[in-house]
């Protein structure tokens, strides 16, 4: 559990991200737009990579309670990954800094607790749709005729370029009406029927 300090240090830093890049997250930089000294943050932080450690944590907890709805839920197994599909892609609307963050290669390059941290998440995301893809392969509701491991890869892949472009473009294009028709084509590509 986070402290106040704490969840305002990954608010403001991800303010800091949205507005002047992940470059621009310096503890000098976060200490002048919070208020506080260099050496309060640190008492919080060790450093900038424990920041972002942290607010990779706090991007892996909301997918987990995403993935934690879906499974209580009755709807069919493309039912249940477009409400996944959509529901990452409202996260990353709501918190635009968060993709900065998360598809931002070049910052884990160089730092392995990064690069496992990242891993991680991007593991366990997959694992539960490949899960839930499986789970409809059986149930007769998705195509068999492709891995699962294939097909998650597919459905990742299309959330990330959308959400690259969304990212990358002036977020002006509607990205609703286009999250649903990219859906629609992958839903196309891998019903049965």
């Amino acid at each position: 559990m986070l402290t106040i300090r704490q969840q305002e240090i990954i608010d403001t830093s991800l303010e800091i991200i949205s507005t002047i890049g992940i470059q621009g997250l310096t503890i000098k930089n976060l200490s002048k737009k919070i208020g506080i000294t260099e050496p309060a943050i640190y008492r919080h932080y060790d450093n900038k990579i424990s920041i972002l450690i942290a607010i990779l944590e706090f991007f892996k907890s909301k997918s987990e309670s995403m993935f934690a709805i879906q499974d209580k839920v009755n709807d069919t197994s493309i039912q249940r990954i477009e409400k996944i599909f959509q529901g990452h892609f409202n996260a990353f609307e709501q918190t635009p800094s968060l993709v900065s963050v998360i598809f931002s290669e070049e910052i884990f390059r160089n730092e392995p607790i990064l690069q496992e941290k990242i891993a991680e998440i991007m593991d366990s995301n997959s694992g539960v749709i490949k899960a839930i893809v499986a789970e409809g392969q059986a149930k007769g509701e998705i195509k068999p005729d492709i891995e699962s491991k294939y097909l998650t890869i597919i459905i990742i892949g299309a959330l990330r370029m959308m959400v690259k472009r969304w990212q990358m473009g002036d977020k002006s294009f509607n990205h609703r009406e286009e999250v649903s028709k990219l859906f629609n084509t992958i839903k196309t590509l891998i019903e049965v029927g």
